[in-house]
């Protein structure tokens, strides 16, 4: 119940990457002004993870999780009345809320399972991510059939559907003090507010946070942006550029749920680490734009045309997205290891890291598009960031080899 809890809340928070198409046109957006109306859901979801996660450390996340549901339905009942980007904005900040259900969600999850299995469990929650491959099937038809501002309404009765089901089949959450087998490392008080500023303001948080921002920012930032990217770059279709979109959702979010079995059996840093190299070479190719090259050979000139085509550029998309599933759930796996009783307000606070990518990514895509005129310039601006992923990330492998080893001299007076 609560993967399919998620996944409704996700279908939610990322409705306006169909809504943006029509708006783009309607509005004549530039691509500045098209990232800050992708980017308004994605802030309010990214900033309530972490209270949000204090809060389900300290209460119920069942009852937590079905008040953030019916929260959210107002605002979708309000969508028919919205005409301009303002207005868009204000209540897209508004629709963001349901980006938090992730952080009551892993928590409310954490509790049922034991150290060794909770890769697997958190991945598979984490598939909820599927929901945004919902929206963008299920959205586009009931335009076709309903129009515009049937969609708001649509999606309201679903959601409070969903949160009435939730509310009245999920089991409660296991009580923190009651102890267990599966929940003996959740047994202790959740962490006062000193100790929880301790806490992420340890560099490692931060770390955990930044590989987040890649493997999850990212992709939420390439679910908004990859519908009129098909259709400005490739000349598709709405219905086209949808159908290619929800296959790179739809893997990316499935394959999570193996992520987390990977991460539980090889360990979170190597998932992480072999993720970061296969994105990097497929973003070396995405990001390199049209070219048009004449060599002026012996007798005559050559031209030659490069360009990444269709096919090419969905297949190394979806290939990206693959790896990112794989990714979110080997983060989450590493951060279980380092902080398994603070899952809620540690886990929330890297969520909040990671969302911001979703809201600060679409920005910047825009931004560098109006800035460069090229369209790949999103994906050369993606390879930036995962190059400083890569870096931080050796770095602080080079750092923990070196500990252990002066820790194992030391407890052997240096002799061996």
């Amino acid at each position: 119940m609560a993967t399919f809890a998620f996944a409704a809340n996700f279908a939610v928070w990322i409705l306006y990457a169909v809504i943006g198409l029509e708006l783009q046109q309607s509005l004549q957006l530039s691509a500045t002004e098209l990232g800050l109306f992708f980017a308004s859901p994605m802030l309010t979801g990214a900033l309530a993870r972490m209270p949000m996660g204090i809060l389900a450390d300290r209460y119920n996340p069942k009852h937590l999780f079905t008040l953030q549901m019916l929260a959210v339905v107002p605002a979708l009942l309000i969508l028919p009345l919205v005409e301009s980007l303002d207005q868009y904005l204000w209540l897209g900040l508004w629709l963001g809320f349901s980006g938090a259900s992730f952080t009551i969600g892993i928590r409310y999850v954490c509790a049922w399972y034991s150290r060794d299995t909770q890769g697997t469990a958190m991945g598979i929650f984490g598939a909820g991510n599927a929901g945004a491959a919902m929206t963008l099937a299920i959205a586009p038809l009931i335009i076709q059939h309903w129009g515009w501002d049937s969609l708001g309404p649509s999606y309201a009765v679903g959601l409070l559907v969903v949160a009435l089901l939730f509310a009245w089949l999920a089991p409660s959450s296991r009580s923190p003090n009651k102890s267990s087998v599966n929940n003996s490392s959740l047994s202790q008080n959740p962490l006062s507010i000193s100790s929880y500023l301790k806490e992420i303001g340890e560099l490692k948080v931060w770390r955990f946070g930044l590989y987040y921002y890649f493997v999850f920012g990212s992709f939420l930032a390439l679910i908004m942006w990859l519908p009129q990217y098909y259709v400005n770059a490739y000349n598709l279709s709405i219905q086209q550029a949808m159908a290619f979109t929800l296959f790179f959702v739809a893997t990316s979010s499935m394959v999570r749920a193996l992520g987390g079995w990977f991460a539980d059996r090889y360990g979170g840093r190597a998932v992480n680490w072999t993720v970061f190299w296969i994105c990097l070479v497929c973003l070396f190719f995405l990001s390199y734009p049209p070219t048009t090259m004449t060599i002026h050979g012996v007798s005559s000139d050559v031209h030659l045309d490069i360009e990444i085509n269709l096919w090419l550029f969905s297949g190394l998309i979806f290939v990206i997205g693959i790896a990112q599933g794989f990714g979110r759930a080997s983060v989450y796996k590493t951060i279980y290891d380092y902080y398994p009783n603070q899952m809620g307000s540690v886990g929330g606070f890297v969520a909040a890291i990671g969302a911001l990518g979703g809201c600060t990514l679409p920005i910047a895509f825009g931004l560098v598009v109006d800035i460069m005129g090229i369209y790949s310039a999103c994906f050369m601006l993606l390879y930036a960031v995962l190059a400083v992923c890569m870096t931080t990330m050796f770095f602080a492998n080079k750092a923990d080899r070196l500990r252990q080893r002066i820790n194992h001299a030391q407890s052997h007076n240096f002799l061996d």
